[in-house]
């Protein structure tokens, strides 16, 4: 059987036309490989992807868009320029919801004497320092004057979201499911705080923790405790598993302030109204929804401190009080103190 012809490359020789425009090719494509090299080397170091850790990269801020609206019917309306259609939702880091009641204006007052500014143009620059905007949270009445009262404050502040509710102290875990659903459907923020008219706030300390980075998307961060499991005759489901918690419940945060991530209260917000357990307790009924849900349980006793310190966040008289004992007074000593206005803003361990 006849082989098969084989074919015969001739070499060049290094002084060929050739071989010199070889030569050239692969020099200039080394040189270019270099070039892209080092664009490439210096762009990933100016421009880091997103969600890259990084300590020097710009601090999250935030433009709050004042607008003045009527009420919608809805779910939710008033102060916020919200009429519950399609309205754009703003972007913030934190949307913090103050809970306050028709008999709270001396407390709404106080606040807005210290650590929440009373004008509209201050208000915007905490927010827009912070990445923070501030709501104070109210429901509805039947009482004619009380809610002619309101309208009046709400039109001269404009710092209110009211609840499409009945503002009863009976109901506070109604109230602050409505609340979640109403600042999820007006604010597209990272983390969502539910924090009591009697509270002494520090504004820049909490941007501070919210702004951590977080490996758990479902987060509740909050001043944890426990209690007995019998306290209450509604916890009677719980029992089965009492023997595993060594006669304590669930822990759960101290309702006068707690933060949910994004995730939760979405969570919260696809679900129906009547798919959730509602306790007397508004506290308890958050935590064993968050128990339900195996959300990731932050312990931070900067949002519970009972003085001024460097690090505190949240300034209540715990366990005295569900808040300040006598709030209008302790709010305003408690803003004259070098100690709460003056100290630096420093990050926590927690």
């Amino acid at each position: 059987m006849p082989s098969s012809p084989k074919v015969f490359h001739a070499r060049h020789s290094p002084t060929s036309p050739f071989y010199s425009r070889r030569s050239s090719v692969l020099l200039f494509s080394c040189i270019l490989f270099g070039i892209s090299g080092f664009i490439f080397g210096l762009t990933s170091f100016l421009f880091t992807r997103p969600g890259f850790n990084c300590s020097i990269r710009e601090p999250r801020s935030v433009k709050v868009v004042w607008e003045r609206a009527g009420s919608s019917g809805g779910v939710f309306s008033g102060g916020t320029g919200a009429t519950g259609g399609d309205e754009k939702r703003h972007k913030v880091m934190g949307f913090v919801g103050i809970q306050t009641g028709f008999a709270s204006d001396g407390r709404r007052r106080s606040l807005r004497q210290t650590w929440l500014p009373s004008d509209r143009e201050g208000l915007q620059r905490l927010e827009e320092a912070t990445g923070l905007a501030f709501r104070f949270i109210i429901g509805k009445t039947n009482d004619k004057l009380k809610m002619s009262e309101l309208k009046k404050e709400v039109a001269e502040y404009d710092d209110f979201l009211l609840l499409d509710i009945e503002e009863e102290y009976s109901r506070l875990p109604y109230k602050t499911l409505a609340f979640f659903k109403a600042a999820y459907a007006l604010y597209d923020s990272e983390f969502y705080v539910k924090a009591d008219d009697d509270i002494y706030l520090r504004p820049d300390r909490l941007s501070l923790l919210l702004a951590k980075e977080r490996s758990h998307p479902q987060t509740y961060i909050g001043c944890m405790k426990k209690g007995p499991v019998f306290t209450d005759s509604k916890l009677k489901w719980y029992e089965p598993l009492s023997p595993l918690l060594g006669n304590e419940y669930f822990l759960h945060a101290y309702g006068p302030m707690y933060i949910l991530s994004a995730d939760v209260v979405a969570s919260l917000v696809a679900l129906k109204n009547n798919s959730f357990r509602m306790f007397s307790n508004e506290d308890v009924t958050i935590g064993a929804w968050m128990l339900a849900m195996n959300v990731n349980h932050e312990n931070n006793k900067a949002l519970c401190a009972t003085d001024c310190t460097p690090t505190s966040i949240a300034v209540w008289d715990i366990p005295k009080c569900s808040g300040l004992c006598n709030p209008e007074k302790r709010m305003l000593e408690l803003h004259n103190k070098e100690s709460c206005t003056k100290t630096p803003t420093l990050p926590s361990d927690d």
